[in-house]
């Protein structure tokens, strides 16, 4: 054969080999595409039993892969194997680099071994990143947690220290506790000893003015009367004549210190003493000492030393007792060794200091008694009770020598004109009766208070006379006059309970129901309040200079006005 035909025949050889593999490759085409078809219809048949919604299968067995490139590679489809690995594997690297969207209808991703692989590692580096960061609080949370237990034991410690302080200081408190029980009886002897000296003390000062006293009489009748008695009589006869409402009749001595003490006074709150835990009802200071004695409504009296010297504070010196029911006054002897009371148990007691108990007890009037009162010798005492009458106490023969009957309700109170027999009764059938306590006879009646009369007394003159009632007026007397009062004084509109003459005579205090201290300037009638107490005011009186009020109320307190 030529070579012309040689080439002839390698060119129909290579035009026949070509349209066999043109062939091949078309029955290989076709056979993916029926197997492409097989696939789709597989996959829709898939979707019908899934949810529409999930059109992406990430997790589809390698068996598929394997088995195209097994295929592929036994129908020596080579280029179409080279071309099918690059596009898959393509398709793997961009959904690990961008965001799947969804395929569209009929297209599906047939993920493989690598990808899956790719995907697993994304997700093991988010969960390390997780990891990493939840490690680092969990250290933090590890350190705050090692913090917090430093701090719990430091304040466990803390506790311990103090509990230990704490158990420390109980038993010092325990050990102190003992030994201030240990020291108790001696500081209550010591005590004792304290008030036992204070009262003898007192005692002895009360019974060295008791001997003075009765000494001083028998010297008195001895010696005739000195230059200095008639000067004073004439200053007081004086002082009376020039007083055109209270003409004076007495004939007795009066003290010239007490005639020139000034008339005007302005009085404000020095002391306050809380004397009782009840209503005090009365108080009477001591003949020549700053000593008050206070009856209570805790059935018990006492007995003060006023402050004297810039003190503050009064200081309590005796107490008794006895009675068994509230107690409505009290009247120091004109010694100052004995005291007597009255009470709602009806009886009057008389107690001796120097024994510091009740001495004598006198009994005869069937209801309270209110008030009582020394006569200036000091062998007789007055009472009055709320059986309405007044009685006369013979203290030598310790019974009563007269009953006076006269008042047609209680006598509320009763007083001796100074040096004299005559004795001053004021009752709630709002008169005043005027009595000769030797003979039992009523001498004169006072009417002019239109309310019961609360109390009535005179002044060291022994010539006003003083009374109040239960509307707190207050009416001033010439005992020679009893037809109608002098003066009178509205101090309501609550009651008035108490009056008491200054010294001189030209002052007098008003204990009345309102809380107030009344002064009354007896010339003029002018009237000034002292507030300080928080209940009615029950008893009120003046020192022996004048210069002082003492006031006792419903409040428990004794007031010294200076």
């Amino acid at each position: 054969m030529s070579a012309r035909g040689k080439e002839r025949a390698a060119e129909e050889n290579k035009e026949g080999f070509s349209e066999e593999e043109e062939e091949r490759r078309s029955v290989e085409e076709e056979d993916l595409e029926e197997v492409m078809r097989e696939a789709a219809s597989s996959a829709a048949a898939r979707r019908k039993h899934e949810p529409t919604k999930q059109q992406i299968i990430l997790n589809i067995p390698e068996a598929v892969d394997d088995f195209l490139r097994n295929f592929l590679r036994r129908a020596g489809l080579s280029q179409t194997l080279d071309t099918f690995e690059a596009e898959w594997y393509g398709s793997a690297q961009k959904l690990l680099t961008e965001t799947l969207t969804p395929a569209p209808a009929g297209v599906f991703f047939i993920s493989d071994a690598l990808t899956h692989r790719q995907l697993l590692q994304s997700q093991l580096q988010t969960v390390r990143r997780e990891t990493e960061l939840l490690r680092q609080q969990v250290l933090a949370q590890g350190e705050s947690l090692v913090r917090m237990q430093r701090e719990r034991d430091f304040h466990r410690l803390q506790y311990r220290r103090v509990a230990e302080s704490k158990n420390r200081l109980i038993e010092d408190f325990k050990q102190l506790k003992k030994l201030l029980q240990s020291y108790e009886p001696a500081l209550r002897q010591l005590d004792d000893k304290y008030q036992a000296a204070l009262r003898h003390k007192m005692l002895i000062s009360l019974e060295k003015d008791r001997v003075q006293n009765t000494t001083d009489p028998r010297l008195s009748q001895e010696k005739p009367r000195n230059k200095t008695e008639r000067s004073i009589k004439k200053s007081a006869d004086k002082w009376s004549a020039s007083t055109t409402r209270h003409p004076t009749v007495c004939s007795r001595p009066v003290d010239l210190h007490l005639a020139q003490v000034a008339s005007q006074k302005s009085f404000s709150l020095s002391c306050s003493i809380k004397a009782h835990k009840l209503p005090i009802s009365c108080i009477d200071l001591h003949p020549r000492k700053l000593i008050l004695a206070s009856a209570s409504d805790d059935r018990s009296w006492r007995l003060w030393t006023l402050p004297a010297g810039g003190e503050e504070v009064g200081q309590l010196v005796l107490t008794g007792e006895d009675h068994s029911d509230w107690l409505s006054g009290c009247s120091f002897h004109p010694d100052g060794a004995k005291l007597a009371t009255t009470s709602g148990d009806t009886t009057v007691r008389l107690w001796d200091f120097s024994r510091g108990c009740c001495v004598l007890t006198l009994s005869g009037h069937r209801q309270p008694t209110w008030g009582c009162c020394f006569h200036s010798c000091g062998h007789f005492l007055a009472s009055c009770s709320a059986d309405r009458t007044a009685k006369l106490w013979d203290l030598t023969s310790q019974r009563c020598c007269l009953t006076l009957h006269r008042h047609s309700s209680s006598v509320n109170s009763v007083c001796f004109l100074p040096f004299s027999n005559l004795l001053l009764t004021c009752s709630a059938d709002k008169t005043l009766a005027l009595w000769d306590a030797r003979l039992g006879v009523c001498t004169a009646t006072f009417h002019g208070h239109q309310h019961p009369c609360n109390h009535g007394t005179f002044d060291l003159t022994g010539v006003v006379m003083a009374s109040c009632d239960s509307h707190g007026v207050v009416n001033l007397w010439d005992i020679r006059k009893p037809a109608s009062a002098v003066a009178t004084v509205d101090a309501g509109p609550l009651g008035a309970n108490q009056v008491a003459f200054s010294p001189s005579g030209k002052t007098l205090a008003v204990a009345s129901n309102d809380s107030l201290v009344r002064v009354v300037e007896v010339d003029s009638c002018a009237v000034s309040s002292l507030s300080g107490h928080r209940d009615g005011v029950q008893s009120v009186t003046f020192d022996h200079k004048g210069e002082t009020v003492i006031s006792a109320g419903s409040d428990g307190l004794i007031n010294v006005w200076s």
